[in-house]
């Protein structure tokens, strides 16, 4: 039987103002034997550099020998972003959508980021089922989001492997912040309305690569592989949690200085009424807020970014549902 095989192609997603071109690298593996394609991006937001890593790795740890179907990997999907380091694109290059992650499927004929998602898109729709590799704040446990009531996407998830999943209501069914934040527009949520599983694994700090997140992200992306038959293998059985997210998020009501509570780390279960620390004026010394948790859960991210602004985030606590664990 013949090896599979491995192309990089140089692919244009916009051109700038000046005329030059946008470009990044679309690797495709396909195997020797006909089967399903997956596609999976990073770098979506181009200070989130773990999933590029991710998928340096990957690449040198895919068994082309016994790959059955196609993978499609694009480990720069913004790389305007990448190049700033930044989670957004600068006004001057798209003022309408600054946030590539909220435009899909994108708008051949729109701003540079719907340009930029359309051009990948035409990958995306080939693909039977999509990974969205991302990463968070300095201080999360690393996870993976899928849409809730989706089985086939949390399939997916599981097959990830992360201890935590995060069950996410989309539409009508999310609160008031989901239409105000344009989350409709996001790749996994895109992906899904069409009908294929996709999830969004969240993979830790950006700017910096974690080796522990990254080894373990290449394990779940081979498993992901193994879990849609593209090559042979088990996928082990593991002891995960599953949550919500949605309202589960706690934010500064002062601007401040903020001191996390010494004794919370990301992975603890709470109580409702648990202070995640105190935001003092940085000159008086005064109190300002001692933002608490309101409902039990887990926590899985906090901040360790001392300046704050009236309205960011501090911490999440997903609410752990061991009912209904899907919804």
């Amino acid at each position: 039987m013949s090896d599979g095989t491995h192309t990089a192609a140089q692919v244009t997603l916009a051109r700038l103002p000046s005329g030059v071109e946008l470009t990044t690298t679309v690797h495709t593996y396909r195997g020797a034997d006909p089967g399903p394609t997956l596609y999976v991006q990073a770098a979506q937001h181009g200070r989130e550099i773990n999933g590029t890593e991710l998928l340096r790795r990957f690449h040198e740890r895919l068994p082309l020998e016994s790959l059955s179907g196609t993978v499609i990997a694009v480990p720069v999907a913004n790389p305007l972003t990448f190049d700033r380091v930044s989670y957004t694109t600068p006004e001057p290059f798209d003022s309408i959508n600054p946030n590539m992650n909220r435009v899909w499927p994108g708008d051949a004929d729109g701003s540079l980021h719907q340009r930029m998602a359309a051009r990948l898109w035409e990958y995306v729709t080939a693909a039977d089922a999509v990974v969205d590799l991302h990463t968070g704040s300095p201080d999360m446990l690393p996870h993976v989001v899928y849409r809730a009531g989706d089985d086939r996407s949390r399939a997916l998830a599981e097959a990830f492997g992360t201890d935590l999943l995060v069950a996410e209501r989309t539409g009508d069914d999310a609160p008031d912040a989901w239409s105000r934040r344009d989350f409709d527009g996001k790749l996994r949520v895109t992906v899904a309305e069409e009908g294929a599983p996709a999830i969004t694994p969240e993979l830790g700090h950006n700017k910096q690569i974690l080796e522990d997140v990254v080894a373990e992200g290449v394990t779940g992306l081979l498993d992901v592989c193994r879990h849609l038959d593209l090559f042979p293998g088990a996928v082990p059985t593991r002891d995960q949690t599953v949550g919500r997210n949605h309202a589960g998020q706690v934010t500064a009501t002062d601007s401040g200085l903020f001191r996390p509570n010494p004794t919370l780390e990301v992975g603890d279960v709470v109580e409702a009424g648990t202070s995640v620390g105190t935001v003092y004026h940085p000159t008086t010394y005064e109190p300002l807020h001692e933002p608490c948790v309101d409902r039990d859960g887990l926590l899985y991210t906090l901040t360790r970014e001392a300046t704050v602004t009236a309205g960011d985030r501090l911490a999440n606590v997903a609410l752990v549902d061991d009912e209904n664990p899907g919804a």
